[in-house]
């Protein structure tokens, strides 16, 4: 099986694009330690002929960004299967293992980058039985290309984006992630989607309670979403859409919100280092809360930092 050569620039002319000959990959979540969800990002050559590769027992669903191609693909020794793929298309693939060859053209002077994510099997029959009371011993998804699902963009963008951070979002954020993916594919993309329930209660004042006493009590730990749902006594699929439901927010983004504020008071109130201050709000380094700092706070640590001693000298 070919594999991808490895890039790390997000950009890539169209010029450099037609030197390609194989995908690019400049772009993987194995060094974010994500959980649930398994994302690479590539840059496509303009025109690819004989490219063999295997599909893994994941589901596999791909989002297409850039300019728009033609793409024909088939098994061994069958027929070739063409589509037109333009921008914000997906291709959705079961998890059933298999190898074919692929080729393509590119149709515009937009050179044509994709996104890669991958799920467990097994995580779509669990998620199954949770939402559906239903026991599942598997669960196929149909073949799907050229495609447009705003749902599946979305969370698509959204991980890309984040991806592109040097720091990226720990296991919470893709867990959640991936529970959103696989409720959204259950529901629009198999048999089971009018057997699925959606909670109609939120969290009682005392399930929130305990849930932000134990992340203010873990935050320099990398959360996980069963955690946080143990705390509530729901499974992870209930947890995030009542947590959401009771907050208006992710269980993501209230944690964040609390590391934000841990690092806040620990700058006005401490002489510790940011560096020290990153790890003990649970920021995976003192440049992961730099950038997370400002794009919440709207300034740098060290700037809310000299502007609180000023202040407070008066």
């Amino acid at each position: 099986m070919n594999e991808p050569i490895r890039a790390t620039q997000s950009v890539l002319s169209r010029e450099d694009s037609s030197r390609l000959t194989e995908p690019l990959l400049y772009l993987s979540s194995a060094e974010a330690g994500w959980e649930g969800v398994f994302a690479q990002a590539f840059h496509e050559p303009a025109e690819l002929e004989g490219w063999v590769t295997s599909r893994q027992s994941s589901i596999s669903l791909i989002m297409f960004d850039g300019g728009a191609m033609h793409i024909e693909r088939r098994r061994a020794s069958g027929n070739w299967r063409g589509a037109y793929l333009r921008h914000g298309d997906l291709m959705l693939q079961s998890g059933e293992p298999t190898t074919y060859e692929l080729r393509w053209k590119g149709l515009s002077s937009t050179s044509t980058r994709t996104l890669h994510l991958q799920l467990d099997q097994d995580l779509l029959t669990r998620t199954a039985v949770e939402v559906a009371d239903a026991n599942f011993t598997r669960l196929t998804l149909m073949d799907n290309s050229g495609f447009q699902d705003p749902l599946l963009t979305q969370i698509g963008f959204a991980l890309w984006h984040e991806l592109e951070q040097h720091a990226p979002a720990g296991k919470l954020y893709a867990q959640t992630a991936s529970q959103m993916l696989a409720v959204h594919l259950l529901r629009h993309y198999t048999s089971v989607g009018e057997a699925i329930r959606v909670p109609s209660q939120g969290l009682t004042s005392a399930q929130l309670g305990r849930v932000t006493d134990f992340v203010r009590t873990h935050l320099g730990q990398n959360l996980s979403l069963e955690a946080l749902a143990q705390q509530g006594g729901f499974s992870p699929y209930h947890f995030a859409r009542l947590f959401r439901q009771t907050t208006g927010e992710s269980p993501h983004q209230f944690v964040l919100r609390q590391r934000i504020e841990h690092a806040q008071q620990l700058i006005q109130t401490s002489d510790m280092p940011l560096a020290q201050i990153a790890l003990e709000s649970g920021f995976a380094n003192q440049s992961h809360l730099t950038q997370t700092f400002k794009r919440y706070i709207g300034q740098t640590p060290h700037a809310f930092r000299q502007r609180f001693t000023i202040n407070a000298g008066f």
